[in-house]
């Protein structure tokens, strides 16, 4: 084959590949957002008695009829599965597990029977064979086009038009069914119809990731998504694009190392979701970790503040030594980091060598924090029945979150008075 002719078949490959992808993708932001994961994976494998029905009944491997059966199987999924986890008294999870494996054995025994037939057998089903879609052609206005990609790519657009045009629906259901209810949704109709619309995409997807690892595309990318964003208008279009990402990479790997296509698109998936997982901005454990590390420093710099201030509100001399405003704070390398932080803003200086004084940014910033701190102290005296050696922890911690305008108006009902310790409360402007 000459070099272009290779080219052409690795862009049908991918381009196949992406249309599964994305059209997965974009559905399983829906299970995913409500909790229906498991769902999409019992779904992708029940369908198999529905494709061995089809045939039976209609002696042909058509796309209409083997659509029709996997989509009336995988309603008939999610209907006894809500039906025995609702009358039969029996966890969802467990409803689903038991429906899902029984079909599944079903359907291949089903397949095992109807195999000497027709080519249709459970290893072709499970794991696809997609570096073989560009030798099924189809021509279209004179243009050869494999015959996969034209079944995705229809598959593709109903999905894309089914989001599009129910896009209120399937949000207000996915966020909060009985709403949906109340506006007058069905959140039924809106389900069942969401089921036939996985069990459609499944079956068109066997030709190429096959009935196992299309439950990677229908989770991952929307998982993925999930991480990432807060609006689903943006997690259906990250999911779009992580689905088109697992195909082109997966496949490149795949060829790269010579290994199995689909697994390795799988694969690409799931590396996405890790790495979402650790390093999405919100979500994310080390943005977490971050975000927890950052507001330690903070609560101990302000700590460190309100120490000194007070300090300095005592007219205390001579100024503390850096290791007394570490120790005051424990040990580790947090309350180092916390100091440094204070030289850093200009916050704190150096004095006569280890002694540590604050500057006039210092001096406000500790105003600040104090006056939250007795406000806080007084409102607590006022309102809940407190002695006054237990206000001052539970200020300690608030004093850290009290906004300008709660300061403001606990000023306004407080501040005129000392706090319940006889101090007097700083005013923003005072020296």
């Amino acid at each position: 084959m000459s070099p272009f002719e290779l080219y052409a078949e690795d862009g049908w490959v991918m381009l196949t590949a992406t249309l599964c992808c994305v059209s997965c993708g974009l559905l399983g932001c829906f299970l995913v957002l409500r909790r229906m994961s498991l769902l999409g994976d019992a779904i992708s494998h029940a369908v198999l008695p529905g494709l061995a029905v089809a045939f039976l009944l209609s002696g042909s491997r058509a796309a209409l009829p083997m659509l029709l059966g996997a989509m009336l199987v995988g309603i008939l999924t999610a209907f006894l599965t809500d039906t025995l986890a609702r009358w039969a008294r029996v966890p969802e999870d467990a409803s689903m597990g038991v429906v899902f494996t029984s079909l599944f054995a079903l359907g291949v025994v089903l397949i095992s029977y109807v195999a000497p037939q027709v080519d249709l057998d459970p290893d072709c089903v499970l794991h696809g064979q997609i570096l073989l879609v560009p030798y099924d052609v189809r021509s279209v206005f004179g243009i050869e086009i494999p015959y996969a990609t034209l079944v995705l790519a229809v598959v593709t657009a109903v999905n894309i038009a089914l989001v599009a045009v129910f896009y209120k629906e399937l949000k207000v259901v996915s966020f909060d069914p009985y709403l949906a209810t109340t506006m007058g949704i069905s959140a039924t109709a809106v389900h069942y119809g969401l089921m036939a619309a996985v069990a459609g995409t499944t079956v068109a997807s066997f030709e190429s990731v096959g009935a196992i690892l299309v439950v990677a595309m229908l989770i991952a990318p929307g998982a993925t998504a999930h991480l990432l964003t807060d609006r689903l208008s943006r997690m259906l279009v990250l999911a779009a694009v992580s689905g088109a990402v697992s195909a082109v990479a997966g496949y490149l790997l795949a060829v790269y190392w010579n290994t199995e296509v689909a697994g390795m698109m799988s694969v690409v998936a799931g590396g996405q979701f890790a790495l979402a997982a650790v390093f999405a901005p919100r979500y994310g454990y080390a943005s977490r970790l971050a975000h927890q590390a950052a507001l330690t420093l903070r609560i101990v710099r302000e700590d460190m503040l309100g120490l000194l201030y007070r300090w300095h509100e005592s007219g205390g001399r001579p100024a503390l030594s850096a290791r007394d405003v570490r120790s005051a704070q424990g040990h580790g390398w947090i309350p180092i980091v916390a100091l440094w932080l204070l030289f850093r803003r200009g916050e704190a200086r150096r004095e006569n060598g280890d002694r540590v004084a604050l500057t006039e940014a210092g001096l406000s910033s500790g105003r600040t924090l104090i006056r939250s701190h007795r406000l806080w102290e007084s409102f607590l005296a006022q309102n809940l029945p407190l002695p006054p050696d237990h206000l001052h922890e539970p200020a300690m911690r608030a004093e850290h979150f009290v906004t300008p305008a709660v300061a403001d108006r606990l000023d306004a009902e407080f501040g005129s008075d000392p706090d319940p310790h006889g101090s007097a409360i700083p005013r923003e402007n005072s020296t």
